[in-house]
């Protein structure tokens, strides 16, 4: 947590919108990631595990608020965009044939839409983040310019909802901390002469 929280207070100073994306995406990432490492997790059973043990403990349903209250919106227009949809990038990227891609991101969109009829609020954090991801391999990958003018909207949107969650998870968590969360990627190690040198 003194990890999360120290990216989190560094993103909270940031004056541009691609910095504060990175430092969220680290915040959120210290907080969540653990021995296992990411390994595009955000499409995996343990990351929606994860969320929906958040979602369990959010005693106060802030999670639920954030989804259905406050960024609905924001989120139909994320989940609408194809710019943060990593199957499209593939196919433009010659990764993948034909235009599967396209009823791939008809069927996601309608999966989304169910989740949201039936205000399944992990699900639906689940698809966010999943192309929250893809939007952080665009900017840690170089796929995007500095403060670029393209793309500005989906930017900030995606700050403004990591913005509040990523908060909300690191409270959540704080407040159940007796919750098994996994042990931490790369501890801190103190005593180093017990290493061997390479």
């Amino acid at each position: 947590m003194h990890r999360a929280l120290s990216w989190l207070d560094r993103a909270e100073q940031s004056e541009d919108q691609d910095g504060r994306f990175i430092f969220l995406w680290i915040a959120f990432n210290a907080a969540y990631a653990n021995e296992l490492g990411e390994q595009r997790v955000f499409e995996g059973e343990r990351f929606n595990r994860y969320l929906e043990k958040l979602v369990n403990l959010d005693t106060e349903q802030q999670l639920y608020s954030l989804v259905w209250k406050r960024y609905s919106g924001a989120i139909r227009v994320l989940l609408d965009n194809i710019y943060v949809y990593q199957p499209f990038w593939d196919h433009s990227n010659g990764l993948a044939s034909g235009d599967e891609w396209q009823s791939r991101f008809a069927a996601a969109k309608s999966a989304a839409n169910v989740a949201l009829a039936s205000e399944n609020t992990s699900l639906v954090l689940s698809v966010v983040f999943n192309r929250l991801y893809t939007l952080r391999n665009q900017l840690i990958h170089g796929g995007a310019t500095w403060n670029s003018s393209i793309n500005r909207q989906q930017l900030k949107d995606a700050n403004a909802i990591l913005g509040d969650v990523v908060p909300m998870i690191i409270g959540i968590m704080m407040d159940n901390a007796d919750a098994l969360w996994g042990d931490a990627s790369y501890p801190p190690v103190l005593d180093t002469s017990r290493l061997s040198a390479v």
